[in-house]
């Protein structure tokens, strides 16, 4: 008799241990998992070479090698190091008529190559949790089975790096162990019993206590024990038998349904390098190919075409099984990115490129095109991404990251993303609340339990398998799963392609929420900050690619004989677009990522500069010189579509007739005046005086240093602080009574566990104000004024900062040198204004989201520090202060206080995290009029993209043959100041065709006018993917740079709408 419910605490105890591989093994389940084993020589032989240093060579070399002996017991290492085991196995006649594998557990990863250099599968060897250690040999051994022999390549690395803890900085000594070599043959039988106890005590665990099934499932599983005996085998079948009927009833067909996809989620670098990335997707995805013989109902989805790059390149193979499985609909290639980006740093021309990169790829290797972006793991959603994702082919998004805020839960499962264009996706996130599922009851059941939209639509997708560092699915999994896929007490589960889930909700739905504007994620703030130098690097490889596109395009149309560096280009998008991966570029990889990362950026920059010279040159060889010493002119390029007027700092330029030299680099302050947007100009060096007024600076008498000119009087202290803003033409004292600006803060950051990542809410709570060593004035005009501040930070830090004013702007320039040593500090600056406002608006890609300066709502509180790209914004009635940066994106407002964080100090996954220097600039723009009054995305561009400078002969330039107006201006942008020109480039399927895109800025709709010189014959607007959505009326304009008439396009625009136009061009 059994008295189960009289103490089921005892049962479920006793199904634990019953289950477990511990103190029980020898009479639980384990005795009996396997019927077979042999170890040792002569049925088990192995040798193994170890690789210099940290190499990693393929097989054709390894296996040339020579092999030394070993045994059980030997170990591998140290960290990141490679080992070749060369194994030799002869099956013992014991296990003929079965299926025969081989367990080797080296304590790490490993793959498993035939003796023809052929990547079979991969090896998780160490960790209980997704351990993945057998081979399969044969399917039935027979007398007559050979010799086999296999290699091993042992990666020193676990799934999650050599960490001592799971984001800590690698441990460079770590040695792994062999702790298994054995042949065996399994007891099917018994793994099936395994799986299903597994099953019943996860339902007992899961189901509520009310639940007649849950009871069901205790009384079950204990009786299933009982008749289990260690010394019989045919035991086991009795208590299969037992369960039988258990697992026989279904449930009924409005029982929710579960959408199952295997995945493993490789992060592209994280705690490992993009090396053994490399490495951890053939592992990784041949293991899921072996499945998807075995398993024909499995489906597998993998995202990142890069990683498919990769494997196409190293692997051939493997990638062929990857064609001929998409074919099959098993491997589905998902996202239609380049890799699954962070989508806070990058900007709305990166996450173009990333989705061109992406979808052109499936296209070109698989003939599929992804409807579903697949972003499971990043920090944050642009508010543009709906309206990106429409118009780059997809309309349907997977995430699941909102799940980990860490102040409110987001309030939805499966609802439509409004952006900020008013485009939507349907969006879904796992209820399951994990990319990295194990395929057990208390998950499946949980995806109607947290499905938080189950009034609207009675199905969820659920993703299973190991993640982060790959993996995937294991056969266990699989098991499991087709045991549950229609028990009474779970939901359904079926094997589904990811889009059949998502196209089975759009068409039955019963009327799905929506939800505006940005997906905010509210952890992980940290990731706006942390390795300084890496979002510094992309920003400039953003913007320096921008110009090399659009001078080459118009050299391409304008000069006879000049190739457009198409394929460069490419190459140089795809390496800016893989450090966009979203552990990278936010700052959370080990340090031998940026080892990496670094000499990768520089090849872009040193490239693209090259190509930038080469299209100047094309374009204007005629008048160019070799060098600023030779030349008697300046041109000034303006690869904007606004006129320009500024003082440009031209380095090695010494001629007499230049104004004034810097005193803190020694480059020329050059006048640029009145360059046309999209166009050029050229200064005549030996008659550069300004005719303007002059700027001034001055000391007061309470020791303040005074920066004035036409615009504002700024007034610095002697502790290094803006102690008033004084704007001339609106009369107002900008910096609030008894406030003051440019505050540095150093202040404790020192999160609850996600060292790189989070800067937490408590973190204002203990700071300390800098104040100034020493204030002195640099330069004394006429063109630009300085001072030039220098603050201590703690004990071992410093900065240095020139802050100046030119003749010819309102904006206040802040120019930061530090010397970082911190540990778990934060640098931060502050502004006080006199403005009050309740939003403040921040520059997001391709528009700006506004955002709370109070903290009324838990919602509101959890955005106090948030994510901007170029600007933030604080505006009134009749007036606002802008807060740009040059490569800086965390900002916060409080009340009418803006603060932005410039540098971090955490100590892992990074040790040496932002150590060292660093430069960076930022700047205040005081305007008149609210920010949608404003020209303040205008005045960001001019802060990031700097005149192009070309030294010229003058006399040559500035006639009327070689005019450059006529030379740069291919285009033009009017009708509408809230429009901004943003890429110029030449098409990707059309020799002959430009693309241009455009945007609006501000919030409002728009009518521009697009012209050419170019001799274009039809425009068309497309998507993002330059295909065509509709013709472009063609009006005649201006002259043609061929002779005959240019054209005109008139453009309208929704707000915040990006408008892509495909201009067709006669040759």
């Amino acid at each position: 008799m059994s008295s189960v419910q009289k103490h089921p605490s005892i049962t479920k105890q006793r199904i634990e241990t019953f289950l477990q591989d511990g103190q029980w093994k020898d009479v639980n389940i384990h005795s009996a998992l396997y019927d077979v084993r042999f170890s040792g020589e002569p049925h088990v032989k192995m040798e193994a070479w170890a690789a210099p240093e940290q190499s990693r060579p393929a097989f054709d070399y390894a296996a040339q090698q020579s092999f030394s002996a070993i045994e059980v017991g030997h170990t591998f290492g140290t960290s990141w190091t490679t080992h070749w085991v060369r194994v030799t196995l002869s099956i013992p006649k014991e296990m003929e008529g079965h299926q025969v594998r081989f367990l080797f557990d080296p304590g790490c990863e490993a793959m498993v190559w035939s003796s023809k250099g052929e990547p079979l599968q991969g090896i998780t060897g160490g960790d209980k949790s997704c351990l993945h250690v057998d081979h399969i040999l044969t399917n039935k051994a027979t007398s007559e089975s050979k010799e086999h022999v296999l290699y091993y390549e042992v990666a020193c690395n676990r799934l999650f790096g050599n960490g001592t803890f799971i984001i800590g900085p690698p441990d460079p000594s770590l040695k792994y162990t062999l702790s298994q070599a054995e042949l065996v043959v399994m007891n099917r039988a018994a793994w099936a019993l395994f799986s299903e106890l597994g099953i019943l005590l996860d339902m007992y665990n899961t189901l509520p206590k009310s639940s007649p099934r849950a009871w069901e499932a205790l009384y079950v599983a204990n009786a299933m024990i009982n008749m289990f005996d260690p010394e019989d085998k045919k035991s086991i079948d009795a208590a299969l038998k037992t369960g039988s009927e258990f697992f026989a009833k279904r449930g009924g067909g409005s029982n929710h349904q579960v959408f199952a996809i295997g995945n493993c989620h490789i992060d592209t670098a994280w705690l490992w390098p993009y090396d053994e990335t490399k490495r951890k997707i053939a592992r990784s995805w041949s293991t899921q190919m072996d499945y998807m013989d075995r398993y024909p109902d499995y489906k597998f989805a993998a995202s990142q075409a890069q990683q498919f790059e990769w494997l196409r390149i190293l692997y051939p193979v493997l990638f062929k099984r990857v064609q001929e499985k998409v074919k099959t609909g098993q491997f589905i290639p998902i996202g239609g990115t380049w890799v699954e980006m962070d989508c806070n740093i990058p900007s709305g021309e990166s996450l173009v490129r990333q989705f061109l990169l992406g979808q052109q790829f499936f296209e070109k290797h698989f003939n599929v095109r992804s409807n579903v972006f697949w972003l499971p793991d990043t920090f944050g959603y642009s508010p543009q991404l709906p309206q990106i994702v429409r118009l780059a082919g997809a309309k349907y998004f997977f995430t699941q990251k909102l799940s980990w805020n860490n102040i409110n839960v987001f309030p939805h499962t499966t609802f439509r993303w409004i952006g900020l264009d008013g485009s939507h996706v349907l969006t879904h996130m796992a209820p399951a609340n994990t990319y990295t599922a194990t395929a057990v009851a208390r998950e499946i059941v949980e995806s109607v339990g947290r499905h938080k939209d189950i009034a609207y639509t009675n199905e969820s997708l659920y993703l299973y398998g190991n993640g982060d560092g790959g993996g995937g699915p294991l056969e266990g999994m699989l098991e499991r799963l087709d045991i549950m896929k229609d028990i009474d007490g779970l939901p359904r589960v079926k094997h589904a392609d990811p889009s059949d889930f998502y196209e089975h909700v759009d068409r039955t739905n019963k009327g799905l929420v929506n939800w505006k504007g940005e997906l905010y994620l509210e952890f992980h703030r940290g990731t706006y900050t942390s390795q300084a130098k890496t979002k510094k690097f992309n920003r400039q490889s953003e913007l320096l690619l921008r110009d090399v596109e659009m001078l080459s395009a118009i050299a391409k149309n304008g000069a006879f004989g000049f190739k457009y560096p198409a394929g460069e280009l490419e190459r140089l998008w795809r390496i800016v677009c893989l450090n966009q991966f979203h552990d990278v570029i936010p700052g959370t990889s080990i340090e031998m990522v940026y080892k990496d990362t670094d000499p990768m950026y520089e090849d872009v920059l040193s490239s693209a500069v090259a190509m930038k010279q080469s299209a100047l040159v094309a374009l204007f060889n005629n008048v160019s010189v070799d060098s600023s010493d030779a030349a008697t002119g300046m041109m000034f390029v303006n690869t904007t579509a606004w006129p320009r007027t500024e003082v440009a700092a031209v380095p090695g330029l010494g001629h007499e007739g230049v104004q004034q030299f810097s005193k803190q680099d020694g480059s020329a302050l050059v006048v640029a005046t009145s360059v046309p947007g999209l166009g050029a100009s050229v200064v005549d060096l030996s008659d550069a005086n300004m005719d303007a007024v002059p700027v001034s600076v001055f000391t007061d008498s309470r020791g303040s240093v005074v920066l004035e000119n036409l615009y504002i009087v700024a007034k610095i202290s002697k502790h290094g602080h803006l102690v008033s803003l004084w704007d001339k033409s609106s009369e107002r004292e900008v910096v609030a009574e008894g406030q003051k600006g440019n505050v540095f803060y150093l202040q404790e950051d020192t999160p609850i566990l996600w060292d790189a990542w989070d800067i937490e809410v408590y973190s204002d709570e203990k700071k300390k104000a800098l104040a100034a060593s020493s204030v002195v004035v640099v330069d004394e005009g006429p063109l630009v004024a300085s001072v030039c501040i220098e603050v201590p930070i703690g004990k071992q830090s410093k900065l240095r900062q020139w802050v100046s004013l030119s003749a010819l702007s309102p904006r206040l320039d802040f120019a930061s040198d530090v010397d970082w040593h911190e540990n778990r500090k934060c640098l931060r600056v502050s502004f006080t204004w006199d403005i009050y406002s309740d939003m403040a608006t921040y520059e997001s890609q391709f528009g700006v989201v506004q955002r709370p300066t109070h903290r009324n709502t838990s919602w509101d509180m959890a955005k106090f520090e948030v994510c901007a790209q170029r600007f933030a914004d604080l505006s009134e009635f009749g007036y606002g202060v802008a807060l740009l940066n040059d490569c800086k994106y965390g900002y916060s407002t409080l009340a009418n206080t803006m603060s932005m964080t410039l540098l971090r100090s955490p100590k892992s996954p990074d040790a040496n995290c932002d150590m060292g220097s660093h430069t960076f600039r930022y700047a205040i723009y005081p305007h008149k009029g609210t920010f949608s009054e404003s020209d303040v995305v205008q005045e960001a561009y001019k802060f990031n993209v700097p005149l192009v400078q070309l030294p010229v002969d003058y006399a040559l330039a500035a006639s009327a043959q070689n005019s450059p107006a006529d030379v740069m201006s291919c285009f033009g942008l009017s009708g509408a100041r809230n429009v901004v020109l943003d890429t110029v480039k030449m098409a990707e399927d059309a020799p002959n065709c430009v693309i241009v895109r455009l945007y609006e800025a501000y919030g409002g709709h728009a009518r521009a006018r697009l012209t050419t010189r170019l001799n274009v014959t039809a425009a068309e607007k497309t998507n993002l993917l330059e295909e065509k959505i509709e013709d472009l009326k063609l009006e005649s304009s201006v002259a043609s740079k061929a002779g005959g008439k240019g054209k005109s396009i008139d453009i309208r625009l929704k707000p915040f709408e990006i408008v892509t136009v495909k201009l067709v061009v006669k040759q």
